[in-house]
């Protein structure tokens, strides 16, 4: 008895459809293998390995110490500067990695995308996921070093697995804009190193929000999600600044917003990929 070979026709979708979580989950050892393969490729015959998660944040705590810590003079609100500034570091290192390489993952993976099949929003999802080692690797630099400077960690410490959720999904759903619209218009890849700059110097992360003007604070927070963040990170583990800042909150709703139309935008802009890349 023969059988007929069946044939499954994938068809693109009109309109803004959403991501299906259901299918994500069956793709979620394809989501693995690709954050395992892009671990190993950072980490593959460089000299000291996985050291450069350590070294990135650890010499720039260093250059914020002694130029804007000792020289500048900037408020560390009564913590010892280079603590301060590399609470700061971890996250905003993990966020602005994480969007440098998901706003290049699909145009650097266009082999895979014409080829096979999957839910394409796994190659953004997987290039954050990478940060999350090398944060991991870093943060427990930072518990050495606040027992060498004799800094006892706050008990809101506990809350740092969340805050480190919400700059991954900053960082995710930032990185689902830009990388669609790499696709499309390549002059984003050299727009967004600067991009990343200039945010950095916008957020406080080498200086305290108690640096900014009492009367722009609000604007301030609002026009920069990562500034309630950044702020909280400093709270959850020195005790900084007293309570999570009405920023957080501002910050938390920017993200989910940035998230949930990145979502919708980068499924309304896959269909085309494969033709484009």
């Amino acid at each position: 008895m023969s059988h007929t070979p069946h044939t499954h026709v994938i068809v693109p979708r009109s309109g803004w459809a959403p991501v299906e979580l259901g299918e994500l989950w069956e793709y979620r050892e394809l989501l693995y293998l690709l954050v395992w393969r892009e671990v190993k490729i950072r980490y593959k015959q460089t000299v000291l390995g996985v050291a450069w998660a350590v070294l990135q944040p650890v010499l720039t705590m260093v250059v914020f110490s002694v130029f804007f810590g000792q020289l500048g003079g900037l408020p560390s609100d009564g913590y010892p500067y280079p603590i301060f500034a590399y609470c700061a570091l971890l996250p905003w290192q993990l966020f602005a990695f994480g969007v440098g390489q998901a706003s290049e993952s699909i145009v650097l993976n266009q082999r895979m995308i014409t080829k096979v099949y999957f839910p394409r929003v796994i190659m953004p999802m997987a290039s954050v996921a990478v940060g999350l080692v090398d944060f991991a690797i870093a943060f427990l630099v930072l518990l050495l070093l606040m027992a060498w400077y004799r800094v006892a960690p706050s008990p809101a410490i506990l809350a740092v697995p969340v805050l480190t959720l919400i700059v991954t999904a900053a960082a995710l759903g930032t990185g689902l804009w830009l990388s669609a619209l790499n696709v499309t218009y390549r002059d984003v890849r050299h727009a967004v190193p600067f991009l990343i700059q200039v945010w950095f110097f916008a957020t406080p992360v080498a200086y305290a929000t108690s640096s900014v003007p009492p009367a722009w604070r609000v604007v301030y927070a609002l026009a920069n999600p990562m500034v309630g963040v950044i702020d909280s990170f400093r709270w959850a583990i020195l005790g900084a600044g007293g309570p999570p800042p009405a920023a957080l909150g501002v910050s938390v709703l920017a993200i989910a917003a940035m998230l949930v139309s990145g979502l919708f935008y980068f499924r309304r802009m896959e269909r085309r990929f494969a033709d484009v890349v």
